[in-house]
């Protein structure tokens, strides 16, 4: 099945300027996860620079849920406060898109150092990384589902469900994923339409589907259709039929965003079934490439905002433990230097 990645919003804020010094910190992402980790940082007195492109995953929507006290609000007014309370404790949130970011010559004392270079030729030069730059979602190429992306078109039943309540939805089947899908939007819905997209149902799944009351359409779908009012108003078969629908629930394809990471050389790997692809990474966000560190949904592909959030504390938690222990292995060096003169 051809494939479309969702498109991107970019919400324009007031930019940092990059130092000229070493930072203890380069977070590359200015989500959730990167906006929480260089938090962490800065309120341990770290040099701390996020580099943001302005282009969240979920600028599309309207509001972010399943995460308590924050229920309901909107994205960008989540970012907006995170790039204030960086900014409280002294980090800096520099608006830009990173071209490369690799290894540089270590430090004197031999610890280590990178270079982050963005697409306008600025670069910043740290002592470690944070990768938090999220994930893309790939949708089915299906004529008029990335219009919808966001608001008619939706992928996760606990962040858009209870919204979605009631409503006529139809589910885009994209892979095994979207059996489990059928199954959690049926929980939001009586009037829910499972669509093949000609991939096997196996006789099972199919005696589950029904004893739940899902219909399921074998015949291909050609396009989605908007309403006169420019909202989803359904699927047209390609056999000419119109089954009306107000929801579409795909199980999108995820993948981490790597662009102008390359030279970094972290390891990456496809999750079964189609899934996606993410970069791989430990508990705290360490990864095999000594200094560099990844959190949120770049690493954990199913990871909501909460989840993301707290992935990025505890990275950055992480990077400024082993910060703390090179700085007293490098004082311990100029103290016996200085002793044996």
């Amino acid at each position: 099945m051809a494939e479309t990645t969702t498109p991107y919003t970019t919400t324009p804020y007031t930019s940092d300027a990059l130092p000229d010094d070493t930072v203890d910190v380069v977070v590359i992402g200015g989500g959730a996860a990167g906006l929480n980790g260089a938090l962490m940082l800065a309120r341990s007195r770290r040099s701390v620079v996020v580099i943001d492109s302005g282009t969240p995953r979920n600028a599309p929507a309207e509001a972010m849920h399943g995460f308590i006290v924050l229920d309901g609000t909107p994205p960008a007014e989540i970012l907006r406060r995170g790039r204030e309370q960086v900014r409280r404790y002294g980090g800096r949130v520099v608006v830009g898109e990173v071209a490369a970011a690799e290894p540089a010559p270590v430090s004197p004392d031999g610890d280590l150092r990178f270079t982050v270079t963005l697409a306008d030729g600025r670069s910043a030069t740290a002592r470690r990384v944070l990768v938090a730059t999220g994930l893309r979602d790939v949708l089915p190429e299906v004529p008029g589902l990335a219009e919808h992306w966001g608001h008619g078109v939706v992928h996760c039943p606990y962040c858009h469900g209870w919204e979605v309540r009631d409503e006529p939805i139809g589910i885009l089947a994209t892979g095994p994923a979207s059996v489990h899908h059928a199954l959690l939007f049926r929980q939001l819905t009586e009037d829910l339409v499972y669509f093949t997209g000609g991939l096997p149902l196996d006789a099972d799944t199919r005696a589950r589907f029904a004893a739940r009351g899902i219909r399921i359409v074998d015949t291909p779908v050609r396009e989605v259709v908007t309403d006169g009012d420019g909202a989803l108003g359904g699927v047209r078969l390609a056999d000419g039929r119109l089954v009306a629908r107000r929801v579409l629930a795909v199980a999108t394809r995820m993948r981490a965003r790597t662009e102008g990471l390359e030279g970094l050389k972290l390891p990456v790997e496809d999750l079964p079934d189609a899934m996606g692809r993410r970069f791989v990474s430990g508990t705290a966000g360490d990864t095999e490439v000594p200094g560099v560190w990844v959190a949120g949904n770049a690493t954990d592909l199913v990871a909501q905002v909460g989840a993301s959030a707290a992935a990025g504390a505890l990275a950055g938690a992480h990077i400024n433990a082993l910060l703390a222990a090179a700085d007293t292995d490098a004082a311990l060096a100029a103290a016996g230097g200085r002793a044996a003169l």
